[in-house]
This record gives structure tokens, C-alpha cells and sequence, in this order.
């Protein structure tokens, strides 16, 4: 697996992966790397929501996850990370711990709950990168 990360200009930075380009940025123009991570735990986890409830049939034009994050004062890092999966009044009761647990499924939480190792470095490109 393998993702290029290229510098287009100013304070843009752009990951190159799969055919698509994600773009981030410094200045409100495109979001922030650090928001396009938080982003990714709820979208993950809406993803598995979604699937579970496509599954059995049951709209999701009614539900949200709503993602609060608590930034602990003396490190300023995340510390607390809240899924409030909200459910319309018609969501079939019999499902309602079970969809909790779909949404448990998502591959950035469990990535996040066992931390890859990072291996910084540099190397010399050979030949043309990106323009």
C-alpha cells in the first residue's frame, strides 16, 4: 500500500492515491491534514453504519454520528473521542446495540486502538515527480 504526497504550492499539500487526489490546506481553502484524520474516525465509522443498516433495509437519511473530541489542557492533544450514533424515533429498537457494534468495526478506530510504528526518513528521488 502506498500513498505520494506532493507539494502543489504555499501551504497546500495533496495525498495522491488510488487515481484521486486529497487536498489539504493551511488557510480554510481545504481542510486541515489534522481535520481530514478526526474526519476520518466518524466517516469510518458511518461507513459501517450504513453498510449494517443498507443491509436490513433501514433508511439512513434519518441518522447522524456526531463526533465530540476533548483536547486534554496540558498536553493540547485529543484525549477523548465520543460516536454519538443518533437514531430517528422509528429505529427498530432490536438494532440499536448492534449498530453500535457495526460502527466498533471501523478500521481507523482499530488502527488508532494498536498504533502503527512510523519509520521517518529521506531518500533521492530519481528522475521526474509530479509537476
Amino acid at each position: 500500500m502506498e500513498m505520494d504526497i506532493v507539494f502543489p504550492g504555499g501551504a497546500r499539500v495533496d495525498a495522491v492515491t488510488n487515481g484521486m487526489v486529497i487536498t489539504t490546506h493551511q488557510d480554510g481553502s481545504a481542510p486541515a491534514p489534522f481535520g481530514l484524520f478526526l474526519a476520518s474516525i466518524g466517516t469510518c465509522a458511518g461507513i459501517y453504519v450504513a453498510s449494517f443498516c443498507q443491509q436490513r433495509g433501514i433508511p439512513t437519511d434519518n441518522i447522524r454520528i456526531k463526533q465530540r473530541m476533548d483536547v486534554n489542557p496540558l498536553t493540547r492533544m485529543i484525549d477523548h473521542i465520543e460516536l454519538d450514533i443518533q437514531l430517528p424515533p422509528d429505529f427498530p429498537e432490536q438494532y440499536k446495540a448492534a449498530v453500535i457494534r457495526s460502527a466498533e468495526l471501523c478500521a481507523v478506530k482499530k488502527h488508532l486502538e494498536n498504533p502503527p510504528t512510523f519509520d521517518v526518513h529521506t531518500s533521492v528521488m530519481e528522475g521526474q515527480f509530479y509537476n
